[in-house]
């Protein structure tokens, strides 16, 4: 049973779960959170499990905001602050004796996938990364999967809160994904997401809520990994993706891979494998997992150096 740990971020109590391997420390340890509207039951224990029985330990968080974790407006999605909660989750586990600060990886997944690259490319603490089917450029994204209407009607959404918050009203929300795609507007319009998301909230995740403040979509709209992944140097990288991933877009994933700068870097594309078969696809994520685990195996249990 993974043990129950909190700590400070921006004021607010960020709360998570450790998963430990067997025998005496200092362990190596990963820090992993999750991508949009996660909370640290979804998906993400199933890695750190696997990680803690190839000795390296696992630190799951809930994002301010989200999940067990404290913050208002609820589901609230600044990616800014997450990746600040993500740095403080570093400084957390740093401090504690049972685990090595020299051998410190962090994980993504989604929209954390995209963080965990930005972490790799400005926190020198860090010395592996694995992200997987990561969000690259906001703005790309949410234009080509709603198409022209759609994204049409998407900034009009945004804009007309912005104003309003302007005019004191409390944040808009939407829907994070809808089951019949058109008939209201949501950030990521594709039915499989939905039902993935309500079995995984039936089952293992209750604490998840489907929607997210307006402002969110806005933020994810100015979100690009570009700037930061050519300062990857010093720092192991595994690149997870799906080969028909048309939600985070497998072509402008291949094409951050290729801007890291690190020479020690690999890229893994999972077969006939979509977006969210990574969720609900029980194969399919144990051999994501078990990549991501033999590769932080690799490079922090037996710490070898990295080549910039």
């Amino acid at each position: 049973m993974p043990e129950s740990v909190e700590f400070q971020s921006g004021g607010e109590t960020v709360r998570g779960d450790l998963y430990l391997p067997d025998g005496e420390g200092p362990h190596p340890i990963v820090v992993m959170a999750g991508g949009w509207c996660y909370v640290k039951e979804l998906v993400q224990p199933r890695y750190a499990e696997l990680f803690a029985q190839a000795g390296v330990a696992g630190l799951v968080f809930d994002y301010r905001h989200l999940g067990a974790s404290d913050g208002e407006p609820r589901q609230h999605i600044d990616p800014n602050k997450q990746i600040e909660d993500y740095r403080n989750a570093i400084s957390y586990v740093t401090r504690q004796d049972q685990f090595d600060a020299d051998r410190l990886g962090v994980w993504g997944i989604s929209y954390s996938g995209g963080h965990s690259l930005v972490i790799a490319a400005t926190d020198r603490r860090v010395k592996a990364v694995c992200s997987v089917v990561p969000v690259i450029d906001g703005w790309e994204n949410m234009r080509r999967v709603h198409g022209m209407e759609g994204f049409r009607a998407l900034r009009k959404a945004v804009e007309d809160d912005r104003e309003a918050r302007f005019d004191g009203a409390e944040p808009g929300y939407m829907a994070m994904s809808i089951l019949n795609v058109g008939q209201e507007l949501c950030t990521w319009p594709f039915p499989e997401t939905y039902a993935a998301f309500k079995t995984l909230k039936e089952t293992v995740a209750p604490r998840h809520e489907h929607r997210n403040t307006i402002a969110s979509t806005e933020m994810l709209m100015n979100y690009s990994v570009f700037p930061f992944v050519p300062r990857i140097l010093n720092v192991s990288v595994l690149m997870i993706i799906a080969d028909e991933d048309d939600l985070t877009l497998w072509d402008k994933e291949t094409e951050a891979f290729k801007a890291i700068g690190s020479q020690d870097k690999e890229l893994f594309v999972t077969p006939t494998v979509s977006h969210m078969e990574l969720y609900s696809d029980k194969t399919a994520l144990e051999l994501a997992a078990e990549k991501a685990a033999e590769f932080f195996e690799r490079k922090l249990l037996a710490a070898t150096p990295v080549t910039a």
